[in-house]
């Protein structure tokens, strides 16, 4: 059941306002844009995704014991959990205000979203470590990065059928590049960051990545990954240009269409992490 509600926390937290924030760059929001079903899409995405991610935090918090005071003060894990839940919160409330993206808002959202990976890196093999130390930084950084690129995919998949008409194809175009590039940063976060997690979890036997649950789903994770990096790939470097040149129908239902499966992949990916997180890491296994 953990596990469940682990891979939703990782694909609500995905699901940001970095959309909403790029629409409202292109004037979706306007009462006459063509990209305004994509810009009222983002925001309905956001802030469902914002309260998911309180309702997750929440009941993973109960399921730690039955009395929520105690467990939310008295074990890391469960702190991280209540850090975390603080950090939604402030998302539901970051993603629900309405008007223009100020930078006083963009402020408040990118603290909320620090403030849910620090909770989150407090939870599960980070937690040994101590209160603030390199593994917890990492595992924050790399929970931001892999929200970010998951986050992109994801609520992209969700909202760029919105903008596949012909009058909206030159926002499309521009926030599907966008995309692209930031995408390709969070990417290379997510390598290093990960590298240093998987190096710390195999503790120097590799055999344990055949001989444990942990091993097993960090396989299957790498494996997911290494897919939709290249389904991202084939996007950036084929779609994205042929429909930068075109700007037909035909080339934007396929960046679309490509970008679905990837999104089908990061989702696989995050419930992977989330059991990876619940596994004993291979660096616990004698010798």
């Amino acid at each position: 059941m953990q596990v469940c509600f682990a891979a939703l926390v990782d694909i609500a937290f995905a699901c940001g306002l970095i959309l909403d924030a790029w629409l409202r760059g292109e004037q979706a929001c306007a009462p006459v844009s063509p990209a305004r079903l994509g810009w009222r899409r983002a925001r309905r995405a956001g802030i469902l995704a914002a309260f998911v991610l309180v309702l997750c935090n929440c009941v993973s918090l109960w399921l730690q014991a039955a009395s929520l005071w105690l467990v939310a003060t008295h074990t890391q894990a469960s702190i991280g959990w209540s850090v975390g839940l603080a950090g939604s919160v402030l998302l539901l409330l970051a993603a629900a205000q309405g008007g223009t993206l100020s930078a006083a808002r963009a402020g408040f959202t990118m603290l909320a979203v620090l403030i849910v990976a620090a909770g989150k890196s407090a939870v599960g093999h980070a937690a040994d470590a101590s209160a603030f130390s390199v593994a917890k930084a990492v595992q924050a950084l790399h929970l931001l990065a892999t929200g970010t690129w998951g986050g992109i995919v994801i609520a992209g998949a969700f909202v760029l059928p919105a903008l596949d008409t012909s009058l909206a194809r030159a926002p499309l175009i521009r926030i599907v590049a966008r995309m692209s590039r930031t995408a390709a940063i969070a990417v290379a976060f997510v390598i290093a960051t990960g590298a240093f997690n998987a190096w710390r979890g195999i503790g120097g036997t590799p055999a344990v990545l055949t001989a444990s649950m942990w091993g097993h789903a960090l396989i299957v994770k790498l494996v997911l990954i290494a897919v939709a990096l290249a389904i991202g790939a084939l996007n950036r470097w084929s779609a994205l240009p042929r429909l930068q040149r075109s700007a037909s129908t035909m080339d934007a239902h396929t960046v679309i269409n490509v970008m679905r499966i990837e999104a089908v992949m990061m989702a696989g990916a995050f419930v992977a992490a989330s059991v990876l997180s619940h596994s004993v890491p291979g660096s616990s296994f004698p010798g």
